[in-house]
């Protein structure tokens, strides 16, 4: 697809941006850095996001913050909080979240569409 004519891209396991295509398709980094659209703290995102633990969540932000979509801010409070906000970096996310979100309905008339046309078919699978 490189429109050039030229060779295919090759997308090798040691290419330097196969460890940021990885987090962005993770369960929980989009929706980390949806939550984030306001500096948080660690507590007030794990309230926002149902269903993760401590651990994930740490790992997360550790992620995009070694990625440079997350900045982590040490706060003089006592005692000392932590304070995480999105850096430039995070527009590209940002414009495929705003758009999965303006289109979760049609979204939604297609998976359901897919659901009922699998259906029919994996009866002649088996």
């Amino acid at each position: 697809m490189t429109g050039t004519g030229g060779p295919e891209p090759v997308f090798r396991t040691d290419c330097p941006t196969r460890p940021i295509l990885d987090q962005i398709a993770d369960k929980w980094s989009m929706v980390v850095m949806a939550v984030l659209a306001e500096p948080q703290r660690f507590n007030q995102i794990k309230r926002r996001l149902d269903g993760v633990t401590q651990r994930v969540l740490t790992q997360t932000l550790r992620r995009l913050e070694r990625n440079g979509v997350v900045e982590r801010r040490v706060l003089p409070t006592s005692p000392v909080g932590v304070e995480y906000s999105l850096t430039p970096l995070r527009e590209p996310f940002s414009h495929l979240y705003d758009r999965t979100v303006e289109h979760a309905g049609e979204i939604g008339v297609r998976q359901r569409d897919y659901d009922a046309r699998s259906a029919g078919t994996s009866d002649e699978r088996s």
